[in-house]
Order: C-alpha cells, then structure tokens, then sequence
C-alpha cells in the first residue's frame, strides 16, 4: 500500500507535471472507484476544472480545483497515478512512445483523466480498492472527512513533547499504534517494521511500557526514515509506481520488511517474522527490545 513517502512522492512530481492544468474530460472504466457523486455526474463536473494546487493529508491526495471543488484520490493497496500519453488498443490503454509506463504494474488502468494540451492523468489499481471523490470545499470541511485522521509526522508542529503525550495516551502495541491513522497519519506496515528496527523497539511491546527515551527514538526515526524514502522515491516492493511510471528506490534502503531468514545488517542474525491478523511484522529477535 503507498505509505506517507509514496504519497509525497507522487505530490511532489504531479506539481511539477499537471498544476495549473485543466481537466477536459474523463474516461471511466471502472465506475466502482468513484465515490462521490455518482459517475456521470462525476465526469460532468470536474471537467473544465483547473488544478490550483495539490496536497497531501495523511494517504489522501487532494486536488484543490477552480470552482471551490476538492478531487480526494485515495489509492488504497495498489493504486497509483501516472502521467503521460497513451492510445486505446483493443479495449486497453497502450502508453505512447517507450518509457517506464511500460511497466507491468501500470496496465490497470481504471480511470484516464484527459488534460489541456494532451496530457493524460490515469488511475492504475490492480485490486481496485482505490477511490476518487468530488466535492465541494465548504462541504468536505464540513463532512468531518478529514477530521478523524492523525497529525502528520513530517510537520514541524509535531514536536517530541507532542507524540509523547499522543503515545502515553495510548495501549496495546507499540507497532498497531504507529499504524493507528488517527493517532499518527501516513505510517504502514512497510515503515513502521523499518522504523521500529532502526529505533530497536520489539513491535509488539505495549506502548506502556515505553519510556521517554523509548519513545524519542521511535520519533527522530520515524522522521529520518520517511525522509530518506521520499528522498528515494518511495518503494515499490509491490504495485507502486511513480507518475512516470518508475519505480521508488527505497528498495535499497529497506533493512528488514520481507527479510525472514536473512541476516540482519546490524547483528548477523536471523530475521524473523510473526503474523498478526493479517499482516505480518519483520523484527530482529536480537536487535530489537
């Protein structure tokens, strides 16, 4: 699933690619991933809407638009957003020219946003779990949409004073909390593992049991680790993809999530893996207390 860094990475190179652009017209393969209004109406109300700016809160993207409306992409396991050209080919989008939209991962295509001057903004999700929402401004302030997802990692007014209290407020495991989004926004299952090994904390400690110096540790690394990874593209272990296409170079960084039975690079011992529920959590049995 993009985390905080495959998000801000995908921000980040939308900016650069489609401010200030404006949607033409829509094509929509895949009503389902459209939650808000309903399709047709959908398509008839972002069009002629210019991209006024685009931000991030949590995993959501919004696109602030012309006309006090607010795109909320929600790309959920395996979606992503890719920018270029492409031609419809026997029911399939096929990308113009040779470029990394060749990638596997980017054929499924569920929702082609046509732009001024014909560039192309497409939606791929291979499990389509992802979604698309069009609102009014006033009326998503209002929703309470956004209220109920967690301070942001990044932000300067997240102090350590701040997460400290957020944490001795909390109970049960350490790594179920750094996943919480109404407790901190944007952290996963890939970036809490890889934070939590850097930090040396046992994922599945109660954050009770946490000190003060427990929980700076898990704050500084948690900053430092999103950091390089946004600085790295993000990771595409999995479906992700950058707008280009390409794919994240966190890979090269990534120190323990899916590393069960190799040698940890701090002790030499092996990396273990328990499973909870549904997810599995990487840790090493020696490095992390």
């Amino acid at each position: 699933m993009p985390e905080l860094p495959e998000v801000e990475t995908t921000i980040n190179e939308l900016r650069k690619k489609v401010l200030n652009r404006t949607f033409i017209d829509l094509w929509i393969g895949e009503k389902s991933l459209i939650k808000k209004p309903k399709p047709k109406t959908f398509r008839k109300e972002i069009s002629g809407k210019r991209i006024k700016n685009i931000k991030r809160r949590g995993k959501l993207i919004l696109f602030e638009l012309s006309g006090e409306k607010i795109l909320v992409i929600h790309q959920k396991l395996t979606g992503h957003l890719l920018v270029g050209k492409w031609r419809k080919k026997n029911n399939s989008w096929v990308p113009i020219g040779r470029n990394s939209l060749q990638d596997p991962a980017n054929r499924f295509i569920r929702l082609v946003f046509q732009l001024d001057k014909g560039l192309m903004m497409a939606f791929s999700d291979l499990r389509k779990f992802a979604s698309a929402e069009l609102w009014e401004r006033k009326l998503l302030e209002e929703s309470g949409r956004l209220e109920n997802i967690g301070p942001d990692p990044l932000e300067k007014s997240l102090t350590l004073n701040e997460f400290q209290k957020i944490f001795k407020k909390r109970k049960g495991r350490v790594k179920h909390a750094l996943m919480n989004q109404k407790i901190i926004s944007g952290v996963g299952n890939i970036y809490s593992d890889e934070i939590l090994f850097e930090a040396g904390i046992y994922p599945l400690r109660l954050v009770q049991s946490l000190g003060e110096k427990d929980l700076k540790k898990i704050y500084l690394t948690t900053k430092k680790i999103l950091k390089k990874s946004i600085k790295a593209g993000g990771e595409s272990i999995s479906d992700y993809r950058r707008p280009d296409g390409s794919r994240g170079e966190f890979d090269k960084f990534r120190k323990i999530y899916r590393r069960e039975g190799k040698k940890c690079f701090s002790c030499n011992g092996l990396i273990s893996r328990k499973k909870i529920g549904s997810r599995s959590t990487y840790f090493c049995p020696n490095c992390q207390k």
